[in-house]
């Protein structure tokens, strides 16, 4: 086929090399939040190379709290639209591992078989919280290492992130499961809501694996710069609700505006043109696989 709408590399399992291969890289790599197939071609268009599907914005998008209500199937069909729309390395947020270790050796195949290049399973119960809240209850770290096991056991080229949120306890309880997480089988670990530059320099000398860094806004970890980050020795560094608060503080300013005036014209210079949309969604690209359609043209800008 001449058109290469169509000729996805998601089944080639091309994506998990690539992420490993930025594990690997000696620079810290953002990997930024993307929560639909919009959001997922923007971020290629800026010219990220990862991604990440967050459970919080996910949640979010889907007007529900983050407390482990979505099922695997939702982060799936999710997933999958952003690998067809972005063509890049995926990292899911898949929360607990939706069960116990049957459920996470399940999840792990019908990841990678779309073509998911990491998931992240985390050390919490349910009803599970955003790292950055409190009173977060643990999963013990005998039955999480049993899970990180089970997904290792039947991953063939996707990697494992294994989160713990064991720092409301002590750095040294979040340190010490990091370990064992990552003799367990974890390719990357992630230490959830350090709360400051001492602590992000503990856990790198101290965690015997690559790290992945949570630059979350409104929570505990201070603002902290990608070179910072690079600096520090972290391999990835996260945006996971970057992006969806942007679009949703947009949207909510032109909703009350168009409420207000009874009219969007003072929004338009805000707002991506249809010519803007369509070169991102590929348009004209899926006109020509199809002769019987005619050509679209764009229309001129009324002036009244």
């Amino acid at each position: 086929m001449g058109n290469a709408v169509f000729e996805s590399d998601v089944f080639a399992k091309r994506h998990a090399e690539d992420f490993r291969h930025l594990i690997m890289t000696k620079s810290a790599t953002p990997v930024v939040g993307a929560y639909d197939g919009v959001s997922a071609a923007l971020a290629k268009e800026a010219g990220f190379k990862a991604l990440y599907l967050s459970g919080a914005a996910l949640s979010a998008s889907l007007a529900l709290p983050d407390l482990g209500l979505i099922s695997m199937d939702e982060v799936l069909r999710a997933a999958r639209t952003i690998i067809r729309a972005s063509s890049l390395p995926l990292v899911v947020d898949c929360d607990t591992g939706y069960g116990e270790a049957l459920n996470v050796m399940r999840l792990t195949r019908e990841f990678e078989d779309i073509g998911v290049a990491a998931i992240q399973i985390e050390d919490q119960i349910l009803p599970k919280k955003c790292g950055h809240l409190n009173d977060k209850r643990l999963l013990n770290a005998e039955e999480m290492c049993l899970k990180i096991a089970a997904a290792k056991r039947v991953a063939r080229k996707i990697s494992i992130c294994a989160r713990t949120d064991a720092g409301q306890v002590s750095l040294d309880e979040a340190i010490g499961r990091a370990n064992r997480y990552a003799e367990a089988g974890a390719d990357f670990i992630f230490v959830e809501a350090l709360r400051n530059r001492e602590d992000m320099r503990r856990v790198r000398s101290e965690v015997r694996a690559p790290l992945m860094a949570n630059m979350t806004e409104f929570g505990r970890t201070p603002q902290t710069d990608l070179i910072d980050w690079d600096r520090l020795g972290y391999e990835l560094v996260i945006y996971p609700v970057s992006a969806f608060r942007v679009a949703a503080k947009s949207m909510q300013s032109f909703y009350q505006l168009l409420k207000t005036n009874g009219h969007a014209r003072g929004s338009i210079e805000s707002m991506m043109t249809r010519e803007e949309l369509y070169k991102l969604i590929r348009y004209f690209e899926f006109e020509e696989l199809d002769q019987t359609i005619v050509k679209s043209a764009i229309p001129s800008v009324s002036k009244e």
